[in-house]
């Protein structure tokens, strides 16, 4: 017999050797020094093909979220539901359970979609119940306000919204504009604070072409306490095709021009008080 075939007699051999232990129960590490292999590399081929006892594999932490998973989907139950039971991922769920059936639609499309929308109708309600409790408290944390908190409250919100000098044209004048009734009842306040008499305040209507003119001078007159008949002709904004408008519905106003004549003067004290805000806020503001 030459070598080669020695050799290889001697590694059949071992191979039959190797199984027979494999299938008495014996481990790779009890194999080797048995046999007194100690090349793991040669000892993986002799036993190939053979699976490893029981005793040998170490228990997978995930063998009982396996079972109770597969457990749960016979019932019935979605990858969402079994995730929300066990915590797993609904990539190791859909693994473990890809075998089994499909469960039967708890609900019709018709049922799905009366769901969806009760639950959104149910969030939309909740959401909006914070929201007013947010306003409500924050709304009765202000309290009553100080002439000179309204002073300051009208000076902001007139250099917000109202006409202003400029350089290139010089118009030191009071002339507000603004579609918020509220806004607007605080700005009459202001005046009303400055002692600034109606009887110098001019009051135009600035709306859309197609929309009430007169009905919204009777609204703003009734919101300013003055008559209709002593508005200024309305300003009539025209209509761009281009333009879709939103601004279209039943309570649609325009906005309120409200022009104080005689009121250089106070126009100055406005800007000096405006000023006077920033700088007081960022001293490193130059007045």
């Amino acid at each position: 017999m030459t070598e080669t075939h020695s050799k290889y007699a001697d590694l059949e051999s071992l191979r039959e050797q190797a199984i027979s232990l494999r299938r008495e129960g014996l481990s790779l590490r009890q194999i080797r020094d048995r046999l007194k292999i100690f090349n793991n590399d040669i000892l993986s081929r002799l036993v190939q093909g053979e699976p490893a006892p029981a005793w040998t594999k170490r228990p997978n932490a995930k063998d009982d979220l396996r079972e109770k998973a597969r457990e749960l989907r016979l019932q019935g139950l979605t990858y969402d539901q079994i995730q929300l039971e066990l915590g797993c991922p609904k990539s190791s769920i859909s693994l473990w359970v890809r075998d089994l059936p499909k469960p039967e639609p708890r609900y019709t499309d018709e049922e799905r979609r009366a769901l969806m929308n009760a639950g959104l109708a149910h969030l939309r309600a909740t959401q909006d119940l914070e929201r007013q409790e947010i306003k409500r408290v924050a709304r009765e944390s202000v309290g009553p306000l100080s002439d000179r908190e309204l002073f300051l409250t009208g000076v902001a919100l007139y250099w917000a919204e109202g006409s202003k000098d400029k350089s290139y044209r010089r118009s030191e004048v009071l002339q507000f504009i603004n579609s918020d009734p509220n806004v607007i009842k605080l700005y009459l306040r202001w005046l009303e604070l400055l002692e600034v008499p109606r009887e110098r305040m001019h009051f135009r209507v600035s709306i859309h072409e197609s929309a009430n003119a007169a009905e919204a001078e009777e609204f703003w007159a009734d919101l300013a306490r003055v008559d209709a008949s002593t508005f200024q002709k309305a300003t009539l904004k025209k209509h761009n095709p281009s333009t879709v408008r939103k601004n279209t519905a039943d309570a649609y106003r325009g906005c309120l021009v409200i022009y104080v004549t005689k009121s250089a003067d106070l126009y100055r004290r406005m800007e000096g008080a405006w000023y006077g805000i920033v700088c007081s806020a960022d001293p490193v503001t130059p007045a």
